[in-house]
């Protein structure tokens, strides 16, 4: 009968089809379900008779749209969604039960705990939340609770609201006389079993307080980790427990999407095992990586097609998101919420002062070896900043009219969660990345940024010609650099300055002749960066207007200047020049 439904076709066309419209862990998801449905997965399979008790229910449900079943009005997409979620169950004989010391006859435990789903807007995700929600409610256990969570009680109500339109639209599930369900003013309940679903705002309300069943977190891109940590914390003895992540793409870095959805590739690509964070059934309507970077997104209609599944079967879907994407090109104030929300691409809008398009940095990628800069001369260029604020080094190099660069970035170690929650920037994975160093405890230990720069010529190889820094805070560390034998260059703060390096670094951005090494610290800080035009029209990233920190790309600019400098002149010992 599974093989039959609309879940398993839509799997097998999702794997199958070759015009690019379906992601690639789209694909690999559909793949792996099948293999649980054709019956080649040692731990799970998927339940006919509790298929065919969600299709029966799914008849039962009016859609207060369309007003027809739900049943024959549900996408495809939300097909595999909501089987593959409530139908997969454990094996009887697995560890699961074992550990959990319950018997096959007497309750059969899902397989999947994480629902996890990124799509575009207009997709009905929330609606389909509040299917589940209900589903869950008349098929489980007594005295279940079941909650959405939101930074706001409107934005969690969103669910309850859908949830109350189905019941409102499905007479035999209100029924006056015998309704299933009791609708009230701050939670729903089920009569059946005497379950109930409420919506929770984790800014009014205490979430460590509750023991949910299951939970849905929709708009996940919105949040932080601690609603999912707190929901996720009540579940650890419940049998069956079940979240449902859900969101489009957000602008800011430090959300909790941002992990579900790096956590749910990684057990796609085998790199991370169910063991270690729990199974994930994961549909990640995103664009495949080489459709996101660059300007593809202006002319390949696959963008749309894999971040949107209705768009593939509605054409007048497609011609709408055509319409938004039109606007997008044009007007760059509406690139932001577009690529976001119907791309599911990751970006910040720039705003009219903006440096440099982050898709077109992000095509400039590559990994640099340590091997690789053996034996090279190396431009160092320094943002020495308020001992309590980050700090960057860059070193720069030239190779055939290409620029290399490794930029690193420093920050006070008692100050990662404050600055995090403030600057909306996930420190703690840049540091685990590589991309930042912590040092010292309120304010930075500039011994540590000093030695970082003084050991460069030994880690990797290189000959450092020079060292360029702002005279701002950095007098005590340039004592120390030029004692230590380094020539050091003082580089003026002011446009007629920096105007020819900040040019060069963004030509040389855009034809694609500049390679930087891994670090998303730094692409954050281009996505920060404005600029600022004097009377005679020099441009330099202006600190004080850009929308967050870009310490690191001030640091890359300074290191461009010495660089451009020995290219135009040939020479080491020029001196700096002042406006």
């Amino acid at each position: 009968m599974v093989r039959d439904g609309r879940a398993y076709k839509y799997a097998q066309w999702a794997v199958s089809e070759t015009e690019g419209m379906v992601p690639h862990y789209v694909k690999v998801q559909a793949q792996q379900w099948m293999d649980i449905v054709d019956d080649y997965n040692e731990d799970a399979y998927v339940d006919e008779k509790e298929f065919e008790k969600i299709c029966n229910l799914l008849k039962l449900m009016i859609h207060p749209d369309v007003h027809c079943s739900i049943y024959d009005a549900m996408e495809d997409y939300a097909w595999l969604l909501i089987t593959a979620t409530l139908c997969t169950m454990w094996r009887e004989g697995s560890e699961i039960y074992d550990d959990n010391k319950v018997s096959f006859e007497s309750c059969k435990i899902r397989y999947y705990t994480t629902a996890l789903l990124e799509i575009s807007r207009k997709n009905h995700k929330t609606f389909y939340c509040a299917v589940i929600i209900i589903l869950l409610m008349l098929t489980g256990v007594g005295f279940g609770r079941y909650f959405s969570v939101a930074p706001t009680l409107a934005q969690s109500s969103e669910v309850k609201l859908a949830v109350r339109k189905i019941l409102k639209s499905s007479p035999l599930l209100v029924d006056e006389e015998d309704p299933a369900f009791k609708i009230l003013r701050s939670e729903v309940t089920c009569n059946i079993n005497e379950s109930n679903f409420t919506p929770l705002a984790y800014s009014n309300d205490n979430l460590d307080s509750r023991l949910a069943n299951a939970f849905v977190a929709d708009e996940a891109g919105g949040m932080d980790s601690y609603p999912l940590e707190a929901m996720r914390s009540s579940q650890i003895e419940i049998i069956n427990n079940l979240g449902m992540v859900i969101s489009t793409q957000y602008p800011n870095d430090d959300n909790v999407f941002i992990d579900e959805v790096d956590i749910a590739k990684k057990l796609l690509d085998g790199v991370l095992e169910s063991e270690d964070v729990g199974t994930y059934f994961s549909l990640l309507y995103e664009p495949d990586d080489e459709l996101k970077t660059g300007e593809i997104w202006q002319k390949d209609g696959r963008c749309i097609y894999q971040s949107n599944p209705i768009a593939v079967e509605k054409k007048a879907v497609y011609k709408n998101i055509i319409k938004k994407r039109t606007a997008a090109i044009l007007y760059e104030n509406k690139r932001e919420n577009y690529l976001c929300k119907h791309n599911n691409i990751r970006y910040r809008g720039l705003g009219v002062e903006g440096y440099i398009d982050i898709q077109k940095v992000k095509l400039c990628f590559g990994e640099i070896e340590k091997e690789w800069w053996k034996g090279r001369k190396v431009w160092i260029g320094l943002d020495l900043s308020l001992s309590e604020d980050n700090t960057a080094a860059a070193m720069v190099t030239e190779e055939n009219g290409i620029i290399y660069a490794k930029v690193l970035g420093f920050l006070p170690d008692g100050r990662i969660e404050q600055k995090t929650s403030k600057e909306h920037v996930n420190y703690k994975r840049c540091i685990d990345h590589g991309d930042c160093i912590a040092c010292g405890d309120e304010v930075i230990d500039y011994s540590v940024v000093e030695n970082k720069i003084m050991t460069l010529e030994e880690e990797y190889g290189v000959t450092i010609m020079q060292i360029g820094y702002d005279k701002w805070n950095a007098i005590s560390s340039v004592q120390k650099f030029e004692a230590a034998g380094y020539e050091c260059v003082e580089i003026k703060q002011h446009s007629s300055v920096l105007h020819a390096p900040t040019k060069l670094l963004k030509e040389k951005i855009l034809s694609k002749e500049f390679i930087y090494d891994s670090n998303r610290l730094l692409e954050i800080n281009f996505q920060n960066a404005r600029c600022t035009e004097d009377t005679n029209l020099n441009k330099y990233v202006n600190k004080k207007k850009s929308a967050g920190k870009v310490d690191m790309v001030v640091s890359l600019i300074n290191a461009m200047y010495l660089l451009q400098q020995y290219m135009l002149y040939g020479v080491d010992d020029f001196s700096v020049q002042t406006a």
